[in-house]
């Protein structure tokens, strides 16, 4: 397993975690205690402190806010609602799963919809639902795989039809945004008429997000993530691939190539991806 003293030793004390040092945010925070529960150390001081300080930054409408200043919930909600089950027992859990199911990208809005009725002459269809960064804003990669990942770690725990709907419209919202090589940028395939490049970590996280889809319809994914794997000099895009690649059952080197820059949240992803390398992966737990 990789050391967890850079990562324990930069916890703030309010108990949360910056993204590198400085005041505490939602994500590095998730991360961190993502890290510290994947590493055995679910039930540290470190991750007590960690859950207070989420406990007590959950919004009135049951979100989260990227950092306590920001008056808005967003995609950072999924984060925290992937935390490991024994110790959510503390936030209001179903406040957040419904703040969640609620959020489409604004594009799925029946207003949307008529609107590019008029415009196209083609009558509005139930097009697949992923999620945005903030409310009433256009849906991404990124947070439509924290969101799926999210809603189905729910789902095991608490089955709901709802819920499992939702997650099918989401992995359909992922696999209709593929780039022509098979990877995953931020969310559009053409940009002026061209086709659009992927990257090496969303195309890792969106592999993660669909580990429950069958491996033949992405086995040109599957290929591209192994390239990147072999050539991505960034240690947050690494271990994201890594994770998407052993959700599918891929057999992946044992050692990290890239050092990174001390950052908490690529530290973080190198300890789940380590972790998921021997067997555990809490993001499928």
């Amino acid at each position: 397993m990789l050391d967890l003293s850079r990562l324990a030793a930069r916890q703030n004390a309010d108990g949360g975690w910056g993204y590198q040092i400085g005041s505490s945010w939602t994500e590095p925070t998730v991360f961190a205690m993502l890290a510290l529960a994947a590493s055995g150390e679910v039930d540290s001081p470190a991750v007590r402190r960690g859950m207070k300080w989420i406990e007590g930054t959950q919004r009135p409408d049951g979100g989260w806010a990227p950092r306590v200043s920001v008056q808005e919930s967003t995609w950072v909600t999924a984060l925290v609602l992937l935390l490991p089950d024994r110790v959510q027992s503390s936030i209001h859990r179903e406040a957040a799963v419904e703040w969640l199911l609620h959020r489409t990208g604004r594009e799925s809005s029946w207003v949307q919809r008529w609107r590019a009725f008029l415009t196209t002459g083609h009558p509005p269809g139930n097009d697949p639902m992923g999620w945005p960064w903030i409310s009433d804003t256009v849906a991404w990669v990124i947070p439509t795989c924290f969101g799926l990942l999210a809603l189905e770690k729910c789902n095991r725990i608490h089955p709901s039809e709802q819920i499992r709907e939702r997650c099918q419209s989401a992995r359909d919202f992922l696999l209709a945004r593929r780039c022509r090589d098979g990877g995953w940028n931020h969310g559009s395939t053409k940009a002026l008429g061209y086709d659009s490049g992927s990257y090496p970590e969303t195309t890792g996280l969106a592999l993660l997000a669909l580990h429950a889809v069958n491996p033949n319809p992405l086995t040109q994914s599957i290929e591209t993530a192994r390239r990147y794997l072999d050539t991505t000099m960034s240690r947050e895009a690494e271990g994201w691939l890594r994770l998407g690649l052993l959700a599918h059952g891929e057999k992946v080197r044992w050692d990290f190539r890239n050092q990174g820059h001390g950052e908490n949240v690529e530290d973080a992803v190198a300890i789940l991806a380590d972790s998921a390398s021997h067997g555990r992966d809490l993001f499928l737990e």
